[in-house]
């Protein structure tokens, strides 16, 4: 990390976290300086929002929420000390143990996948942005508006990309399967022969050798070799995914 970027964000100045009346107190949690540097200045701009400290990773965060009492929390969704998933594992530890604090989850990726994720313990108080919304102070202090009262907002590219998923369902061959065949395919997808599946599904390989050309019927894929069919079918599934029923 550059030298710039050694000073801990709670050695920053008092006065910036002089509260003012009524004003929504913010915890923002980003590992980049920068970064960070550029939502608080954001949020300064807003009379209604003051930021009452800053964190640079899932530690000082949470130690931030226990010390401050925030109103929301502003956090990245990868920060140290894994860079994966920190965001929502901080929400999901916020709503345990401050459930009125609200969150608002920042991300590079429109991935509905962490959208989904970050919602799975409830909606209420809950925002998942994409990070160039940082550049509009209305839509990023509307969000934690929003949260403070309980409400909920999805980035609308995360929408669409929900509902482009959603469409592919609804017309890909995957629909057509059974139960049981979507749990065989997906045994196949975790790279398991016949053997396997039949073991981690308790039944017989018979069943599971029937299962299986059914399946590939369904995905029109009876003229491929078997091992061709089986990767066709594996990345079927995987860039459809389970299909809505």
């Amino acid at each position: 990390m550059p030298a710039a970027e050694q000073r801990h964000p709670d050695q920053v100045g008092a006065q910036r976290y002089a509260v003012a009346d009524m004003a929504l107190r913010v915890v923002v949690a980003e590992d980049s300086m920068l970064v960070r540097e550029g939502i608080v200045s954001v949020l300064a701009a807003d009379p209604d929002i003051t930021v009452v400290s800053e964190a640079s990773d899932l530690d000082s965060l949470l130690g931030a929420v226990d010390e401050h009492a925030p109103d929301v929390v502003v956090t990245d969704i990868r920060m140290p000390p894994s860079g994966t998933d920190e965001g929502i594992r901080a929400a999901t530890r916020i709503r345990e143990q401050h459930p009125e604090v609200g969150v608002v989850v920042l991300s590079q990726f429109a991935e509905p996948g962490y959208a989904l994720e970050l919602l799975d313990t409830g909606t209420e108080g809950r925002a998942y942005l994409l990070k160039e919304r940082v550049s509009d102070r209305g839509q990023l202090a509307d969000a934690i508006r929003v949260v403070s009262t309980g409400g909920s907002v999805i980035d609308p590219k995360v929408v669409e990309v929900l509902l482009e998923g959603r469409s592919r369902a609804r017309t890909s061959p995957l629909r057509y399967l059974t139960p049981r065949e979507t749990e065989v395919l997906a045994e196949i997808a975790q790279g398991k022969n016949n053997a396997g599946v039949a073991r981690s599904l308790v039944l017989s390989e018979r069943a599971v050798a029937k299962h299986i050309n059914s399946l590939f019927s369904k995905l029109n894929l009876d003229e491929e070799p078997d091992a061709h069919r089986r990767v066709a079918a594996v990345l079927l599934y995987l860039s459809d995914g389970e299909p809505e029923r």
